[in-house]
């Protein structure tokens, strides 16, 4: 039997419904991580379903680190202004805005990225593997892995956020998505430094 109590706290640490917690929680047993891993994989669903969706309105979060020198704006859009105005929306521009000046991504996605830039990379990637003297099949994958691990790390979405370094910025606003019920999109970010 799930008590109320264990249902209030998988949805202090989620921000799930009362609903969905007390399902995930019956779903897993009454395990909690097993219930939290339910709740990500039907907020993924939920996102899936609404990423086609229109995204028009939005908010601008803004973060200025603390000596001065490091300043970002972010622009993130939802769907309705309803949403754009929500404290939570809110703090996820903000925190956004953070991350930014934390990790100074190049890219928000692999789609911004010059194909130009994605083949000399590999190029230069190539050369330094050739140096080792791998057999060609492994050095082949090698590149590979390197070129997306480069690439992961100078595009926003597909970085660890840092304040959960458990969920990359695309995972965070999946579950926002899912939680507030609309689209969400990174349109912009702009960082400032001294």
């Amino acid at each position: 039997m799930i008590t109320a109590q264990e249902v209030k706290n998988l949805r202090d640490r989620t921000g799930a419904s009362m609903m969905q917690c007390k399902k995930a929680l019956e779903e897993s047993s009454g395990d909690i991580e097993g219930a939290i891993k339910i709740l990500q994989k039907s907020g993924s669903r939920v996102a899936d379903k609404k990423c086609g969706r229109s995204a028009a309105e939005g908010y601008i979060g803004s973060y200025i680190h603390s000596n001065g020198k490091v300043g970002v704006l972010v622009e993130v859009n939802c769907e309705t202004d309803f949403v754009a105005r929500n404290e939570e929306f809110k703090e996820l521009a903000h925190d956004l805005a953070m991350h930014v000046a934390a990790t100074n991504p190049k890219y928000i996605d692999y789609n911004e990225i010059d194909p130009k830039e994605m083949k000399n990379k590999k190029e230069e990637l190539k050369g330094e593997v050739e140096k080792e003297n791998k057999p060609e099949n492994i050095a082949e994958k090698i590149v590979k892995g390197r070129i997306e691990k480069h690439f992961n790390e100078v595009c926003l979405l597909t970085q660890s956020f840092v304040k959960n370094p458990d969920l990359t910025v695309e995972q965070l606003i999946t579950e926002k998505i899912a939680k507030l019920g609309e689209n969400i999109k990174v349109k912009k970010i702009i960082r400032f430094e001294i």
